[in-house]
Formats: C-alpha cells, structure tokens, sequence
C-alpha cells in the first residue's frame, strides 16, 4: 500500500452461537431464535457486518430444522436488513443429508469445508461427492460459499472445484486456526497459506479466524496482512483468560478497536457486499 492509498476496510464477521459451547459456560451465548436477533443486531451496531449461524434445539443440541434458519433470517433482516446473513453447513452432531437442507432459503452465503479433517475427539466428514453436491446447490441458488480451510488439502481441493464451475472465481475462503489436530495457530502457517491462494485462486478474498484462545492474536494477523477477521462466541467465549465475554458485540467490540490500532477501517455492511461480491441489500 502506498502512503496515499487509504487501507482496506476489515470485514468483521461475527459467529454467534456454534455447536459446541453451552450456556453454562457463558451465559450469554444466544441460543433461540430471539436471543439470536438481538445479539446478531448488537453485534452489527459494533461493528460486524456478516453474522455466520448455527441454530440450536431447546435443550441447546446442534440443529438442522430449517424452520428455524427461516425465523433467524427473517427476523434479522428486519432489525439489520443489509447485514451479510451466512448459514453454516457444519457437521458437529448435525446428519451429513441434512447439513444443506435450509440452502433453499438463499442466504446470502453458507459455510463449505473442502475436506474432511480430524477435530478433538471426532472426524469432521466431508466427503468428496457430498462437497460437490453442497457446492452445486450453492451455486444453483445463487447462494456465496465461504471455503472453510482447516488443512493445505481443503485450498488446493477449492481450486479444483473453482476449475469445474462448482464454485464461482474469487472465491472467499476463511482460515480456521487453533483446532487441535487441524490448523495449528502461528503466523508463518498462516503466511503460507496466504501465499498458497494468491498462487492458486488470484483475487480471492480471505479471512482468518482464531479459536478460544488463539482469537485475539489470529485477528491481529488477519489485520496486519490485509486480511478481514472473524470473532463471536462460537469461537471463543473469554475477553482474556479470566473474564467471560458479556456478549458476541463486546468481542466485536474488541476487533474492531483492534482494526483501528492498525489503521484498518470496519467494514460497512455496503462495502462488506461490494468486497465479497454480493448483491446490495434491497432495503
């Protein structure tokens, strides 16, 4: 960048609830529909302009009920009609067939992992046909896949996939870090991989995203090398080692106080569509 180029504003995205966390270990993790709006429209008001969702049954299990995606999309959209709404089609305690089964309501994007990947204590499956077969209903729909990278295979199997017209050029791809066995949390892996899409997929956009403890620091990476960055109570649930966050908006908070201390603008939900080559908002 040069002096008289103004830096490129930082999507923060924000990730709500995941599958894994409970209430009782933080209480303001949002796990129905309305908990989920209101701290989706607090969020957004921080600073996050694209909120990734899980929802979740009564008794907080992972769910796939597409029902329940619908409410989450409709209410959001009437308190943050132009946020980047993204429907994960994660596998942690969700059956592989029902995984994409809310894709129908056209988010403006969805998660898609390019591979399977050993997690802490499960495989996290993804097979090549049922890739292939999220990645055309995506493309069908209209809807804008986010590559989840948690190995180098995932980025080299995208560029594949890019090849076959299963995923559109540029794609957006998210760098998971800190999940054992997966991605390890260091800088220079994260420099590689960097390295490696700008070689395989030039003009993709990217995004770095630090779990539990790594998150603040992976942020600050993402930051530092151009990057957009990702936070919320998915992914970490603790301001620091001993204080629980009160909520996903005090992390955006957070991230976006960071971006300023490195001379990074936020990202307006506007800009976060035009960067990540989704349609305006029509309100």
């Amino acid at each position: 960048m040069t002096p008289d180029m103004t830096p490129e504003p930082c999507i923060i995205a924000v990730a709500i609830t995941g599958s894994v966390p409970r209430k009782k270990d933080n209480p303001a993790l949002p796990v129905t529909t309305a908990e989920q709006i209101e701290s989706t429209h607090a969020a957004y008001e921080a600073g996050a302009s694209l909120v990734h969702v899980h929802v979740r049954n009564a008794d907080e299990t992972p769910s796939s009920d597409p029902e329940k995606f619908a409410a989450f999309q409709e209410g959001i959209r009437r308190h943050c009609p132009d946020i980047i709404v993204q429907f994960s089609t994660g596998g942690r305690g969700r059956a592989l067939e029902a995984r994409g089964a809310m894709l129908h309501l056209r988010p403006d994007m969805a998660s898609l992992a390019t591979g399977s990947v050993n997690f802490p204590t499960i495989v996290y499956e993804n097979p090549p046909d049922f890739v292939r077969n999220l990645a055309t209903t995506m493309r069908d729909l209209g809807v804008r896949p986010e590559i989840e990278v948690f190995d180098l295979a995932m980025l080299f199997n995208t560029a594949d996939l890019v090849a076959e017209g299963l995923i559109l050029p540029r794609p957006h791809v998210q760098f998971v870090m800190g999940v054992k066995h997966a991605l390890p949390a260091r800088r220079d892996v994260l420099e590689f991989e960097v390295a490696k899409l700008r070689e395989l997929l030039p003009g993709a956009t990217w995004t770095a995203a630090g779990i539990g403890r790594h998150q603040f620091e992976v942020a600050r990476w993402a930051l530092e090398m151009g990057g957009h960055t990702r936070t919320g109570l998915e992914d970490n649930i603790r301001m620091d080692r001993t204080t629980l966050a009160p909520s996903n908006a005090a992390l955006v908070r957070h991230v976006a106080a960071m971006a300023a201390d490195h001379g990074r603008p936020v990202a307006t939900a506007k800009q976060a569509r035009a960067m990540l080559g989704l349609k305006e908002s029509m309100a």
